[in-house]
């Protein structure tokens, strides 16, 4: 695949679970993981799930005597981010489940993120403490309060060392400003602003400010009646401040600059790819839908996900994309069980390599498939517990269509869609990778000799 990664196609990965050694055992839908992401320097991998909670996990420091532990990650922290809660005005259950979590650059000692539910922004400081306070001189050893006429000297408190603590504390809540459910932030570069996006409008915030954000788009029609799409996702531009996207059910597209007007309601690029009327059918709407959109590091390219392929848009080119991946198109003849079963409506995201030069996205099956863009070369690989012994090779995988298949493919219709790759990252600068596959996360890096 690219420099250090040639080898992938044929024998590329070691993995581990995040529930080593042990077998599932009624799993509930609190443990679903529900969003991954790694940090700006790759030390730390930070996991959302379904019961609200952030676990971070951090890359094991390499040492002499066993050098290829290097690439593991271990738990760093873990915190409760979401509580369930209950809007009164309207009768609604506002669910604890982590919809996105971004990490902001590291600036000090201490580590931040934001992470999302469906209504509420929060940022998080994550830090160490190593060392603690004694010899208070209005409270004793236990934290209780002296009484001062007890108090017969002056001491001067000392730092004591104690075992690592790692403590997440927040430090900022951004509540109140979304009727619809919150499907992406992104920080922007300035890292001064964020913006956070629901399903009809987008929002700009300021880190400093948690009582106003400015409202940058709005779709909402006077009449709902007349709603034909939504913003399904939306991200910053990773070097123009005043530079973003955002993507729609209908299959669209649309780059706008803060620089032309406060509300970005007139877009200044809209990509689109004309439909082909020859593969028009009853489900042509649903699945061109754009589930997931990311820059690329370079911020000359955008990538989309809808449910069947991949496409690599130039922005200098808006009437069609410039590459277009099939992820797994053999799906195309189940798209009527996929609808009756609601799998059709699941959201792919997608991510890219540290050089632009590879994609990677999920599918069904616990299966995740990888695109070089140079080579035009994919491979299928499966995350699964059979094969997640620690350095462990993974097999490509294939899959077969027809009536007859070889002894190493499988079949379209064994494929399990209750097992399925949603969530995928991309270590910023090295070729490691984190899955999420329901209540298991898999870690793998490509094959070290």
């Amino acid at each position: 695949f690219l420099e250090g990664f040639g080898s992938l196609m044929q024998d590329v990965l070691w993995c581990f679970s995040q529930v080593k050694g042990t077998i599932d055992i009624g799993v509930t839908e609190a443990d679903i993981i529900s969003t991954v992401e790694f940090n700006h320097t790759g030390e730390l991998l930070a996991t959302g799930d379904k019961g609200g909670r952030v676990v971070i996990f951090q890359r094991e420091q390499e040492s002499k005597n066993q050098p290829h532990r290097r690439g593991e990650y271990n738990v760093y922290s873990t915190f409760q981010s979401h509580e369930p809660e209950f809007d009164y005005l309207k009768s609604l259950e506002i669910e604890e489940k982590i919809n996105k979590i971004r990490w902001l650059p590291q600036q000090n000692a201490a580590y931040f993120l934001l992470s999302t539910n469906d209504k509420t922004v929060k940022l998080w400081k994550v830090s160490e403490r190593d060392k603690r306070p004694e010899g208070y001189n209005l409270k004793d050893e236990d934290g209780r309060l002296r009484d001062p006429s007890m108090i017969t000297m002056l001491r001067v408190p000392v730092l004591r060392p104690m075992d690592l603590m790692v403590e997440a504390t927040p430090r900022r809540v951004f509540a109140n400003a979304h009727t619809y459910h919150i499907n992406s932030i992104s920080v922007n570069s300035d890292y001064e602003t964020y913006m956070s996006a629901d399903d009809l409008r987008i929002n700009l915030w300021n880190f400093e400010i948690t009582n106003q954000s400015f409202n940058i788009v709005d779709i909402k029609p006077a009449n709902m009646e007349e709603l034909t799409e939504v913003i399904t996702a939306a991200e910053f531009h990773p070097h123009h401040c005043n530079t973003f996207v955002y993507s729609s059910s209908k299959g669209t597209i649309r780059l706008c600059d803060m620089r032309t007007a406060a509300l970005c309601d007139r877009h200044a690029k809209f990509f689109e790819e004309p439909e082909d009327p020859s593969n028009r059918s009853f489900f042509s709407e649903i699945i061109s839908s754009i589930s997931d959109v990311k820059f690329s590091h370079s911020g000359r390219y955008i990538m989309t996900r809808d449910y069947l392929t991949v496409k690599v848009w130039d922005l200098n080119m808006e009437n069609r994309p410039i590459e277009t991946y099939q992820v797994h198109d053999y799906l195309r003849s189940k798209l009527c069980s996929l609808y009756e079963n609601d799998c059709i409506f699941d959201k792919f995201e997608c991510v890219w390599n540290g050089s632009d030069s590879v994609i990677m996205t999920g599918s069904y099956n616990n299966f995740f498939r990888m695109f070089d863009r140079n080579t035009k070369r994919d491979v299928t690989l499966e995350a699964s517990r059979e094969n997640s012994k620690p350095r462990a090779i993974l097999k490509p995988r294939k899959v077969c269509v027809g009536g007859k298949r070889r002894k190493d493919e499988i079949s379209v219709d064994s494929l399990d869609f209750s097992k399925k790759i949603l969530h995928t990252a991309w270590h910023p600068s090295e070729n490691i990778i984190a899955v999420a596959a329901t209540n298991n996360l898999y870690i793998f890096q490509d094959k070290v000799n």
